[in-house]
């Protein structure tokens, strides 16, 4: 069919060119396929041609730049730790240490990529944080001695190292974000360490020692706080038991006395109704303690008790006595009334 005719027709023109047609075809494939090249998740692309930069910049992809001419770098965008190892300080005492390994957790910021090749190539992180890491580092070891380095203000260093390299990039490289550092301890001489060795080893003793004390005084301070609550409750307690008491004798001693009034109160009516009762017969008596009265209830005692009289003249006796008698009762009624 048709592409047969034209595939034929294309080999006439390759054999009948020669050599030169191969050639060119050849190096056209060979310059679109070296010319394509693909850019990182992640990355972006930066181009240069002759050395200088140029303004385009790649996204994640696939892209197709003249080869050898153009070349192109992947430039990380998203969160990287830069490690920078073996560096080697001197203190205000003049000891040399080395800190093996420091990690440098940064960001470049898209927007800040073309000017941070522009001003520092790609290797920008070599300048700002590679090269500024052995200077902050150095600057620190010669400002302090060998206990403040290794021991006292370690635990600040990462901090003072993020201060520091982000408050120059600020100025110098704008986008470069620094989030955070992490400081190995660094090494020391042998001696020196044996030596904070043992100094460790003493103060973990006089930890131990001293929290035993502690606990020690603790358990005794809570023995005498929970004697003291239960002396102040046994007191709590027979406070309540005496003012229960008072208060139950002060309510029998009340009834007690209410008791007494009622008695005194009914003895006194008691003995003011005996006395009109008195005062009342006696007035009554009054009238009936007539001499004639008396006479006949003298007359009737006597003659309800049977009496026996001995004697010459038992009438004579009686009429001489019995008018005696009478007046004897008659003196004895004038006394009482």
């Amino acid at each position: 069919g048709i592409n047969a005719e034209y595939m034929g027709i294309l080999i006439k023109v390759i054999m009948e060119g020669g050599p030169l047609i191969f050639i060119a075809l050849a190096l056209a494939v060979f310059i679109i396929a070296f010319g394509f090249h693909r850019v990182e998740e992640g990355h972006v692309g930066v181009y240069f041609r002759g050395g200088a930069l140029l303004s385009d910049i790649a996204e994640p992809g696939y892209h197709w730049k003249f080869p050898f001419i153009t070349t192109y770098e992947n430039v990380q965008i998203t969160v990287q730790t830069d490690q920078v190892t073996n560096i080697p300080c001197g203190t205000s005492g003049g000891v040399l240490i080395l800190f093996d390994k420091v990690e440098v957790v940064n960001r470049l910021k898209r927007d800040s990529v073309w000017q941070t090749v522009k001003n520092y190539t790609i290797s920008y992180d070599k300048t700002w944080i590679y090269d500024k890491i052995h200077h902050e580092i150095n600057q620190f070891c010669s400002k302090h001695t060998l206990e403040e380095v290794y021991i006292t203000m370690f635990d600040t260093l990462d901090e003072n190292l993020v201060e520091s390299l982000q408050r120059d990039c600020n100025i110098w490289a704008p986008g470069l974000e620094i989030i955070a550092i992490r400081v190995t301890k660094p090494r020391i001489p042998q001696h020196i360490a044996e030596n904070y060795e043992r100094m460790e080893k003493e103060k973990t003793n006089q930890k131990i020692a001293f929290e035993t004390q502690r606990v020690a005084e603790t358990s005794a301070q809570t023995k005498r706080q929970e004697a003291t609550i239960l002396a102040q409750t046994e007191a709590d307690v027979s406070m309540i038991k005496m003012l229960k008491e008072i208060s139950e004798t002060k309510t029998l001693l009340e009834k007690e006395a209410l008791m007494n009034d009622m008695l005194i109160q009914k003895e006194m009516a008691q003995a003011k109704a005996t006395k009109i009762k008195l005062n009342t017969e006696a007035e009554a008596n009054k009238f009936k303690l007539t001499p004639e009265f008396l006479k006949l209830e003298f007359l009737n005692a006597i003659a309800n008790k049977s009496k026996t009289y001995y004697g010459p003249s038992v009438q004579d006796f009686l009429k001489e006595n019995v008018h005696k008698l009478f007046d004897k009762q008659q003196e004895i009624i004038s006394f009482i009334y």
